[in-house]
């Protein structure tokens, strides 16, 4: 992406940065836990139990290396390894979220199996052929303008055999208004994919479609407890947002809920491999 065409493409609403800049408040904490039932500092629609059944579904252990691309402050990274024992790197464009990931896995102990890199995910990652077992990709990848690109460098960094899994949030599967799109993209870029183009993809990118899921009431439901989360607590969040950045991500939720909750807009889970030697397994 040109640095014209990003900032063509500059959000209404300042999400990311100021999600990770105030990572550690209790305030944010307060949101976190009260959206997702427990606080792995996302600021997507995945839950910690929906992740860990994702990690299982990815086959990964001990002696295994994954990667986690747009991995924000890194706490599904640090559960990724703790689960299942891998060495495990998560990549993001944010500092804030890399500064905040680096402190989660010292925190925890997890220095040792975990590390985090600022890395522009939506061009060629900075690794060698064939470094990974795994790559995982949550709610980020309709953020990466050039998706088919974005398939054959992961397709190049994973050892035969290896899987990734990534989902889309806005996979259009209904009518959407103008302003409905600009709602639901105001946060940053957005490309928006129609139903069945990501698995085209992934077969023009080299892999084995493994499995499609349609997982988007985990977005109907998180969008609906953020949103109310926040709502609770309107006076101390407008203190740290103003007015305008609070009222914006308000509007930004409702716009998520709705447009999720018709069906308008899904969020699919795809599961895929690197054709190869373990690709059965």
């Amino acid at each position: 992406m040109t640095e014209i065409s990003r900032r063509a493409f500059l959000s209404e609403v300042n999400l990311y940065d100021g999600h990770y800049g105030e990572l550690a408040t209790d305030l944010q904490g307060e949101v976190r836990l009260e959206t997702y039932g427990e606080d792995l500092g996302q600021a997507s629609w995945i839950t910690g139990a929906e992740a860990r059944e994702w990690f299982d579904l990815l086959r990964l252990g001990g002696r295994q290396n994954a990667l986690e691309v747009a991995c924000g402050s890194g706490g599904m990274t640090c559960a990724m390894a703790t689960h299942t024992g891998a060495t495990c790197m998560g990549v993001d464009i944010n500092v804030h979220g890399i500064e905040a990931a680096k402190e989660r896995a010292e925190r925890e102990g997890l220095s040792s199996i975990v590390s985090f890199q600022v890395v522009d995910a939506g061009r060629p990652l900075p690794f060698s052929e064939e470094s990974f077992d795994v790559v995982f990709c949550n709610d980020s990848i309709n953020h990466l303008p050039d998706r088919l690109s974005v398939l054959q460098d992961w397709y190049r960094i994973l050892r035969p055999g290896g899987r990734v899994l990534f989902t889309d949030p806005i996979v259009v599967t209904g009518q959407l208004s103008n302003e409905e799109i600009r709602l639901r993209s105001s946060i940053g870029f957005f490309l928006f994919t129609p139903a069945g183009h990501n698995e085209h993809l992934l077969e023009q990118a080299g892999f084995n479609v493994r499995k499609v899921q349609d997982v988007t009431d985990a977005v109907a439901s998180v969008s609906r407890r953020w949103y109310d989360a926040r709502a609770k607590r309107r006076e101390r969040l407008t203190a740290v947002e103003g007015d305008g950045g609070f009222d914006g991500l308000q509007r930004f939720l409702t716009a998520v809920h709705v447009l999720s909750s018709e069906r308008r807009l899904s969020r699919h889970m795809y599961l895929a491999s690197k054709r190869g030697p373990r690709a059965g397994v």
